[in-house]
């Protein structure tokens, strides 16, 4: 075995893929896990450990998985995460633990997330639960969303004893992990579901069909209804367009509503009561994972798909991984081009895109290089479907039915990066409705980062 490289994972072969919903990435075996394990030199000043927002102990798990004692290393990584097999599927690796792995410095780092995706998946498939607290401390606290940020506050403050209630605005929970990340990604039923499943056997009641500001506002569930504390990880899910002519075109969907249909609501099926409109030829705009996830599913609904983005594939925010299975996929890369406007037919339905070619010119305060239009570069993409894909922002409701929850210019909660604290007494918040549109990790750690706030607060 050549310790530089990687133990290879087996995938779905990319033409049979690109026609279902089955799972891409296919997994280690234990025999394959073990083997990549090895590979990891156990670092005493680990620096992937520093890389993990949740801060696994990524050495003594893999150290177990080395020697086959899986259900060990199941419980060292269920200590910091309550969402383990979803982090192993869609966590940025390569930039977090994976990025800092001293192994990746003279050859490939070790497949941290396929290592902890196979834990997560043996311990589900062999019926092992995390440990819950082994103490009640009396106390109740509400969690405002059942996403990622959610999930692992009321999984943290479970085990530390407490009392938890999520409250699902939709009538299904898991939040961005069951509406906004395809199947052939991250499937519902074989790994989402068990995870919830995994939170509630912590002791964490799931209410759904619950509108924080419609049905109760954050002030009665402290007044009235007896919670001590209050989270709010309702996530960002009021989509951005470009604001060109055209858009209000039939045919026009945001990323967000194309992928709830299909994610949620099973739109994909044709038997479904709820069909979604299937486009010949598709553009999706934007480049981030969610156009990535919104692109491929259309391809998977029988379209001719164009990824179409102002910057250079150098630039494309999307996970390389993503970006990779995309092509492997059969999706056409439109880069350095820009949408103007929007064409549609006599009877209203999208006929065309009008675009610029771009070309990069100096960086911008991001420190990406800024497209500027090229002269007379104006051409017309025929397509009969647009996806925007602009990233999203908090829907203002629960802001502005809470007295004293200050919010900053894009509407997003201030919250204490530490310990989630907000403006208001009691409540705390964390993951997109703080931050805007990141990733699920990144929720995690802020969920994780107002549990123990909250427990600081609690006992005083």
């Amino acid at each position: 075995m050549d310790v530089l490289k990687r133990v290879p994972v087996r995938e779905q072969d990319a033409k049979e893929r690109a026609t279902n919903f089955e799972e891409v990435c296919l997994g280690y075996n234990k025999e394959e896990a073990m083997a990549e394990a090895s590979r990891c030199i156990g670092c005493k000043n680990a620096q992937c450990v520093k890389g993990c927002p949740v801060a696994i102990d990524i050495p003594a798990f893999i150290d177990k998985v080395k020697t086959g004692e899986i259900e060990d290393a199941y419980q060292i990584i269920s200590e910091a995460s309550a969402l383990p097999a979803v982090c192993g599927r869609v966590c940025p690796q390569e930039s977090q633990c994976e990025g800092k792995c001293i192994r990746g410095i003279k050859g490939e780092p070790v497949s941290i997330g396929k290592l902890e995706r196979f834990v997560a998946d043996w311990a589900r498939e062999n019926g092992i639960k995390p440990e819950g607290a082994k103490e009640k401390k009396g106390k109740k606290v509400a969690v405002i969303g059942s996403g990622p940020a959610g999930l692992t506050c009321a999984g943290d403050l479970a085990k530390m004893g407490y009392d938890v209630t999520i409250f699902e605005a939709l009538h299904e929970a898991g939040g961005v992990l069951v509406y906004g990340i395809p199947e052939f990604r991250l499937p519902k039923q074989a790994v989402v579901a068990k995870e919830i499943e995994n939170v509630k056997s912590l002791g964490v009641k799931i209410e759904t069909n619950v509108v924080i500001g419609k049905s109760v506002t954050i002030d009665q569930l402290i007044e009235e209804e007896g919670f001590s504390a209050v989270f709010i990880g309702s996530g960002a899910g009021l989509p951005k367009f470009m604001g060109i002519p055209g858009e209000n075109a039939n045919g026009v969907f945001s990323a967000n509503e194309y992928l709830t249909r299909s994610n949620l609501m099973k739109a994909f099926d044709p038997n479904s009561t709820t069909p979604i409109m299937r486009g010949k030829k598709v553009a999706v705009v934007g480049g981030g994972n969610v156009a990535m996830d919104a692109a491929r599913t259309a391809l998977r609904l029988g379209a001719e798909v164009h990824i179409v983005y102002r910057r250079s594939e150098e630039e494309l925010p999307a996970r390389v991984e993503e970006v990779h299975h995309a092509k492997e996929e059969g999706i056409i890369f439109d880069l350095l081009t820009n949408p103007t406007e929007i064409l549609a037919d006599d009877n209203g339905w999208v006929c065309g895109m009008k675009c610029v070619r771009m070309e990069l010119g100096e960086p911008d305060a991001s420190g990406r290089r800024s497209p500027v239009v090229i002269p007379d570069s104006e051409f017309v993409l025929e397509v009969d479907t647009v996806i925007m894909s602009l990233g999203t922002s908090p829907n203002p409701l629960i802001t502005s039915t809470t007295e004293g929850l200050e919010v900053n210019k894009w509407k997003c909660i201030v919250a204490n990066e530490a310990t989630g604290a907000t403006s208001k007494e009691g409540v705390y918040a964390g993951g997109d409705a703080v931050t805007g549109a990141a990733t699920v990790i990144l929720a995690m750690g802020a969920g994780k980062a107002a549990a123990k706030g909250i427990d600081s607060y609690l006992e005083g």
